[in-house]
């Protein structure tokens, strides 16, 4: 018997305590390795400010892995959350997490940037793995409870929780891009994830485009019917007709928290130290991203190492900043980006630095909250140069942390931040002179213009904060109940202000990796584990977008 046949026997009559439930890959929490109890200590981030006050309002619970495999744990209590975790194996976070959510997934929604591989054993694992997750949802959800799954591990959670208990409100929410159609259709599997999807009430995504995207990819695929932000999903797969909802839901910043670290004296004062620590020059520049190729770390530092070799930056005044945390170290992908940037930090410094100067301090490590805050008030300029980003939530911190108005965000156009801080210098982190001259204009703009910019940006994150962006999500999910026939048009965010860009830039951009076609393992030889999909209607004439050719199946290893 399956998991979910199993599940569907056991919670047919009887429902579990808990009014809202919120579904993500991993609990809040991390081990504490230095607790000789080996204690558990909260992960802070924006998704638990977010959620924990509707937690403890309503009898809430939170499903995710702890992040410890092949050990099983009792649920538990922590700051007033109700944690309940999912085992999950060495082998699930080989083929499940490592490999089908960030070896094949991850590079497919951020455009390709690296190869995304196809294996049927990964898909195997990323199924059996959602299976799980929405089990626990079923048995431990109350009647007719709000669930609200996160991210592109559990894409499929939303349809199996509706087979099981159809007497939930379910919304899921999108946290990286959503591709354009011509790049999601790649995915062998990818109507089983679009019909995963499309079992919640409301889908959330961070950009307009990343949900016409969806809607556009529903169309292509499943021939469903979509108007503004609905798509009118019919009978099928053992559930009844219902309405879901795609719109975006831009993802914020706990603010007032940031506000008051950056108030702190102590914290102000190591700000001080950091400056003095790199030699008190006129200009820090700061790097803040995980390693990833999706960050654009190594055209960033490119453009920085032109600008000093020019003599238009020289390292007595400018000194840059780069933190790279680690970031699935394991994978082939993230060694050669470590690799990559390592090796250009080392020439930058070896040919552009001196005695007593560096032109590049690197730090590969992780920083707590209020460190960070420290090196967010050091930085006169911010350096955020992703290739595709969904937001980036640095961006907002180091907006957030300026109480003075004072400092400058180079912004790269491919992030979703950039659709709400106008105020940034936008550039296009492909084309090195375009960048190059973004940097120039943030280190040398005139203090009246940066501060006028920085006003405009702290406005929006005062307003837009992570808290007003969870009420309004789970706002709009229950309106949806009361009202689901209610069709929603779309709401294009505000566009960033353009960048001013140089009269003639300089043509000098570093050519992305290709979309690769799948490796020799994945060839058309062998067979999918998907089944042949039926030929597909057109769109009906309510489409808001037009219709794509569906394109032929790709096979997996």
């Amino acid at each position: 018997m399956s998991t979910v046949d199993a599940t569907e026997n056991a919670t047919a009559d009887t429902y579990g305590d808990s009014d809202f439930v919120v579904v993500a890959n991993r609990l809040p929490v991390d081990r504490d390795a230095s607790d000789p109890d080996r204690e558990w200590r909260t992960s802070p981030g924006g998704l638990v400010t977010a959620v924990a006050p509707v937690m403890k309002a309503q009898e809430g619970a939170w499903i995710g892995w702890t992040g410890v495999p092949d050990v099983e744990f009792e649920p538990f209590e922590i700051d007033g959350m109700h944690l309940i975790p999912v085992t999950l194996t060495n082998e699930d976070v080989l083929r499940y997490y490592e490999g089908f959510s960030n070896a094949t997934l991850w590079p497919l929604y951020h455009d390709v940037i690296a190869p995304p591989e196809y294996h049927r054993t990964w898909w195997d694992a990323y199924v059996r793995v959602n299976e799980r997750f929405a089990a626990k949802v079923a048995e431990v959800a109350a009647e007719s409870a709000t669930v609200w799954v996160h991210d592109y591990q559990l894409q499929l959670v939303p349809q199996l929780v509706r087979r099981m208990r159809p007497d939930l409100e379910i919304g899921f929410f999108n946290h990286i891009p959503f591709p354009p159609f011509e790049l999601f259709a790649q995915l062998p599997w990818r109507d089983e994830i679009l019909r995963g999807l499309l079992g919640a009430d409301l889908i959330g995504f961070q950009r307009p485009a990343d949900a016409a995207n969806f809607r556009r990819a529903v169309r292509g695929r499943l021939g469903f019917q979509t108007k503004g932000s609905t798509v009118t999903v019919p009978a099928g797969d053992e559930l009844p007709a219902h309405l879901v909802r795609a719109e975006a839901f831009p993802i914020s910043i706990d603010t007032p928290y940031l506000e008051e670290l950056a108030r702190d004296p102590a914290i102000i004062e190591r700000a001080a130290q950091i400056r003095e620590e790199v030699g008190n020059p006129k200009v820090i520049m700061l790097g803040v991203d995980r390693m990833d190729y999706t960050k654009g770390i190594r055209h960033r530092l490119k453009a920085y190492g032109e600008l000093l070799a020019e003599g238009r930056l020289n390292v007595e005044d400018v000194v840059l900043i780069q933190i790279a945390t680690p970031s699935r170290e394991r994978l082939e992908q993230y060694k050669l980006i470590r690799h990559d940037v390592e090796l250009a930090v080392g020439r930058i410094n070896g040919e552009q630095a001196d005695i007593g100067t560096i032109a590049v301090h690197y730090l590969h490590h992780s920083y707590p909250r209020d460190e960070m805050t420290a090196f967010f008030i050091a930085a006169d300029v911010m350096l955020v140069t992703a290739l595709r980003d969904g937001m980036n939530l640095v961006a907002k911190e180091y907006v957030a942390c300026r109480l003075d108005d004072d400092g400058a965000l180079v912004l790269s156009e491919f992030a979703g931040a950039a659709e709400q801080l106008a105020g940034a210098v936008l550039v296009n982190p492909h084309d090195i002179g375009n960048l190059k001259a973004g940097i120039m204009e943030a280190v040398t703009m005139d203090p009246k213009a940066r501060a006028r910019r920085m006003r405009q940006m702290r406005k929006k994150v005062k307003t837009d904060t992570v808290t007003a962006w969870s009420k309004r999500f789970l706002g709009e999910l229950e309106a949806i109940r009361a009202n689901p026939e209610a069709v929603v048009p779309d709401r294009p965010a505000a566009a960033g202000r353009p960048a001013a860009q140089p009269p003639a830039p300089e043509a000098v951009p570093v050519t992305p990796a290709p979309a690769a076609a799948p490796p020799a393992s994945t060839s058309a030889a062998s067979a999918s584990t998907s089944p042949a999909s039926p030929a597909r209607p057109a769109a009906p004439a309510s489409s808001a977008e037009p219709q794509p050719p569906a394109p032929e199946s790709r096979s997996a290893t």
